[in-house]
């Protein structure tokens, strides 16, 4: 017979968010309890949250879920970033911050996520990794809670918890603002958080909201339609036709600005399960957290971030399909067909390459649109691991988690999110120098590296001023990139659609 092992007790003085007290699996004896292991940044830790939510909500009088946060990037071990991660998410299950990895060691972990099983007599049962396994899970906990009432070791009661979101509501204007988008005196601004589109003159004068502000898949006209935390876009100008990823949706969204309408042009809403290279009919075929979105001609480029791809949606022909990337994620350079990506989150194209912040990699790639078809690595080293800052050129460069990425006049401007920087990148050459934020997250206006960002992830360029979705500042930052002098847009007009009725 197996000897059963006795779940290693978490750590009472770590940092803990989402509740008032350390938790003790001690104190939990009589519940089941699942253990996440996961770091804010991965997109597959990201793809379970709503499986645990409703774990939680079906169980909510006998599972607990705690997660234990082990960071990857350096950016990540700090409880503040954290505890914005939390209310960007809504996670509602208490977390510890595992500095050093200890609990990550204590219970033998090797990869993100993964999901531990302990008993209500403080056992551990199993554990799984990755995406996909709520069912698996459904059935674990069903199967404990009777043979522990049988037993009489369960213990029914919905434990009480006091949320960040609860200590810090999220009543800011923007909330999580991920991408911008600069046009003609017009800024389209992602409000993540919010789950809604803002449009607004470049002085600040609100034009448009679109979307209730509640998450949900609804199409029709600008008050009555729903996104769930929309990130990148493009514009059809001549048409008036906004292109949105709606990222946890796994959609694409066309919004008609004329007729002041939202319909859904790619995905099935369910995230799909198949990561290699496909094709089919973009409303029958399921996508993958689309993050980010470049129009070329009449195809649409999608930042596939959960499917580490590039893919291309016909506009004409209503065709999707993989483009560049085998769905492993790595950093490989080669043709389209054999080259990988980790977690593209931003994109951009100067006409004869896309441009690819390929954030889990903190590198920058550069895919062909002409011949020869190939990807290449601009900057960054080319490692999942190889992150850090450091001006320079080509693989001796290192970014953390950047974000976004922009062309403009012979340049590329990359959102290093993790480091709270601008940089500025030559595409041929690689070399790549930090132009804005001196790397300690705050909210500073001023002149180049005499500013700071928190976490920004979202740049456009018009003319000659860049704008910056500054996204844990809730933010939108306007550059003038003659001085490099940083404001700070207002939107005086613009409330949070908690406190307010939408202006549409």
């Amino acid at each position: 017979m197996t000897p059963r092992v006795r779940a290693p007790e978490l750590p009472q003085n770590y940092p803990w968010l989402n509740t008032d007290k350390p938790l003790s699996l001690k104190e939990l004896r009589g519940r089941v309890i699942i253990l996440d292991f996961w770091t804010y940044c991965c997109i597959n830790c990201l793809h379970i949250l709503p499986d645990l939510k409703y774990l939680e909500q079906k169980y909510k009088d006998s599972l607990t879920v705690i997660g234990i946060h082990s960071a990857k990037f350096d950016n990540e071990k700090e409880s503040e970033n954290i505890r914005q991660a939390i209310l960007r998410y809504d996670i509602q299950h208490p977390v510890l911050v595992d500095s050093g990895f200890r609990v990550w060691q204590e219970y033998a972990v090797r990869a993100w996520p993964t999901l531990m099983a302990i008993d209500p007599e403080g056992y551990v049962i199993g554990s799984v990794s990755g995406e996909g396994n709520r069912d698996v899970l459904d059935e674990l906990i069903k199967k404990l809670i009777l043979q522990h009432q049988e037993k009489g070791t369960i213990n029914f009661q919905e434990l009480s918890l006091t949320l960040e979101k609860q200590r810090q509501p999220l009543v800011t204007p923007l909330a999580f603002p991920s991408k911008v988008l600069a046009t003609n005196e017009v800024l389209f601004i992602a409000d993540s958080g919010h789950h809604r589109l803002v449009i607004s003159r470049v002085d600040g004068q609100i034009l448009h909201t679109i979307g209730t502000g509640q998450p949900g898949l609804i199409n029709g006209s600008f008050n009555e339609c729903q996104f769930s935390a929309p990130q990148g876009m493009a514009f059809d100008e001549e048409n008036q036709l906004l292109y949105v990823a709606d990222t946890e949706n796994h959609a694409l969204r066309r919004v008609d600005l004329k007729c002041q309408v939202v319909e859904t042009i790619a995905g099935t809403g369910q995230q799909s399960r198949n990561i290699r290279p496909h094709s089919g009919a973009a409303t029958e075929t399921a996508l993958n957290s689309p993050w980010d979105l470049q129009k070329v001609g009449n195809s649409l480029f999608i930042a596939m971030a959960g499917s580490h791809q590039i893919w291309e949606m016909n506009l004409e022909t209503g065709i999707v399909r993989t483009y560049a990337g085998t769905g492993a994620e790595a950093c490989i350079d080669g043709t389209l067909t054999e080259s990988t990506f980790a977690q593209p989150s931003g994109i951009t194209t100067d006409g004869q390459d896309l441009y690819v912040a390929d954030s889990e990699g903190s590198t920058i790639r550069a895919v062909g649109l002409v011949e020869p078809l190939t990807v290449r690595t601009v900057c960054g080293s080319g490692d999942l691991f190889g992150f850090g800052d450091v001006d320079g050129q080509g693989f001796d460069v290192r970014l953390q988690h950047c974000l976004g990425v922009e062309y403009a006049q012979n340049f590329l401007w990359v959102a290093d999110t993790y480091n709270h920087k601008i940089k500025l990148v030559n595409p041929q050459t690689g070399n790549c120098q930090t132009v804005l934020g001196n790397g300690v997250a705050g909210l500073q206006d001023g002149q180049g590296k005499n500013t700071r960002f928190s976490e920004p992830s979202g740049l456009s360029v018009i003319g000659s001023e860049l704008y910056i979705a500054d996204t844990n500042n809730h933010a939108i930052r306007r550059v003038d990139l003659n001085t490099f002098t940083v404001t700070t847009l207002q939107f005086p007009s613009l409330c949070s659609p908690t406190l307010c009725i939408p202006n549409y």
